[in-house]
């Protein structure tokens, strides 16, 4: 493959305001552990290998975009999870993040429990075999079918999220003769620092019962009325991509506050305490994540001592992890098409994708890493954006990264840390096609969710 030099682009000081200086990186082609796969490695040739196989012959052979997946990664975030908290703690797999039949063997072989929003969702678990005991059932609007599905398969535990839906699921389990296990979700006022549209704890959202103004209080009573129900305890969630545990302590004792209630009114001491998840992971090098050890050490801690506090027993604990598990796990790789310099600006480099397969940077001004993955170069660092194919002038993909300056149509980069709701969320915006998710291990690469096709879109088109 033939690539003709690029003129060098303008460095950061050039175009950003004065003390937003960062330097480029000392070296392009090095490939920080913090943001890449366990098994990503480029070796002294200057190939980038995951799972043993080379990046240049995977493109060949399941050609771009696509996202490649490092199984023995996700089992070994899997594993670090659960030894974490231990046995007398749950761990659910946020399965919103990325969820594929393969995934969900992968956690049920690792002894983790799942959790679902969607009755697509639930019928991904049920149909890979996931045991549904060990499912729980997400969503703010949960249909009556699939509320009866969830029901009549016996998962878990379903997380209630208002008064009329403890009435709905109470009707629906008492018609199949059942008691069903539920959580009450309720949010605690804690405002996570995040970006607006993925904090979820604070009261004007659309998510859980307030402790404020004692909806939450209501929704207990409610429900221990119930014949159709079993209360086992509360749920909280607080916000994604967060780094420190400060604000779970504020959401864990107003959680127990909330369980001392029930006690002193109820005389009943419920078992189940629910953190949700939200934890960061490394989208960049500037990004600092704590280990799974870390997070559950702190976690255990905090509840151990507000439950001591108001004088209750210690309830189990469970928390949600998706993105942590899998976000790192993954990363995407582009062909390169279009290299255009802007002088005094910036150089724009086309790929072969784009916001059809990763919204987040669209959605959430989210920050990712790239890297020329086919070569190495000794070029100049060049500041670029890295945007995609779509007939949309907010289709970008990393909205500022140093790339070699000889970058060229037919080059190969990768965005890493996309295994989390990116294929989730994709599109077909302007009728792109959505990519495959590829799965290496041990030098093996095998198809998990395959690209999709025209065919496939005019299957559905009916008209």
């Amino acid at each position: 493959m033939s690539r003709s030099a690029h003129p060098a682009g303008p460095r950061y000081a050039d175009v950003l305001p004065e003390g937003h200086h960062p330097a480029p990186p000392a070296d392009l082609n090095a490939l920080d552990p913090r943001v890449w796969s366990r098994t990503v490695a480029r070796d002294a040739a200057g190939t980038v290998t995951v799972g043993g196989l080379d990046v240049g012959h995977l493109a060949e052979e399941f050609g771009t975009p696509a996202y490649f997946l490092d199984e023995d990664d996700f089992r070994a975030r899997c594993r670090a999870w659960r030894e974490a908290f231990g046995p007398d703690a749950d761990v659910f797999y946020a399965g919103k993040a990325f969820l594929s039949r393969a995934v969900v063997r992968w956690l049920a072989e690792e002894e983790l429990n799942l959790d679902v929003c969607s009755g697509g969702e639930l019928s991904t678990a049920l149909a890979a075999g996931m045991p549904a005991e060990r499912i729980a059932l997400h969503g703010n609007n949960k249909s009556t079918e699939e509320i009866a599905r969830a029901v009549e398969a016996g998962v878990g535990r379903i997380v209630v999220d208002s008064f009329q839906e403890i009435v709905r699921v109470a009707h629906i389990a008492q018609k199949a003769g059942k008691r069903q296990r539920v959580q009450i979700r309720v949010t605690v006022g804690v405002e996570a620092h995040t970006h607006e549209f993925i904090a979820t704890a604070h009261e004007d959202q659309k998510f859980g019962l307030p402790l404020a103004g004692g909806q939450a209080a209501e929704a207990v009573r409610r429900a221990l009325k119930l014949d159709g129900l079993e209360l086992v305890g509360v749920h909280s969630h607080i916000g994604s991509q967060i780094f420190d545990t400060s604000g779970f302590e504020v959401a864990a004792r107003r959680v127990v506050g909330l369980l001392a209630e029930v006690r002193d009114e109820h005389g009943v001491e419920l078992p189940e305490i629910d953190l949700g998840g939200g934890l960061g992971i490394a989208y960049t090098s500037e990004d600092d994540p704590r280990e799974p050890h870390e997070i559950a050490t702190a976690l255990r801690a905090i509840v151990e001592r507000e439950c001591a506090a108001a004088g209750l027993a210690v309830p189990r604990l469970s928390v949600e992890p998706g993105r942590a598990i899998v976000g790192p796990t993954a990363f995407t790789l582009y062909e390169v098409g279009t290299v255009k310099e802007l002088p005094g600006l910036r150089t724009y480099v086309s790929v072969d994708g784009g916001m059809s397969d990763n919204i987040r940077t669209a959605l959430y001004d989210a920050d990712y890493s790239v890297a020329l993955v086919s070569r190495t170069s000794t070029a100049e660092p060049m500041l670029s954006r890295v945007v995609g194919k779509h007939c949309e002038s907010g289709d970008i993909v990393v909205r500022d990264a140093f790339l070699p300056a000889d970058l060229a149509p037919g080059d190969l980069i990768a965005v890493p840390a996309t295994g989390a709701y990116c294929r989730s969320m994709a599109s077909n915006y302007n009728h792109a096609l959505r990519p495959p998710v590829v799965a290496v291990k041990d030098g093996t690469a095998r198809v998990i969710v395959r690209r999709e096709t025209e065919e496939d879109l005019l299957r559905l088109d009916v008209g």
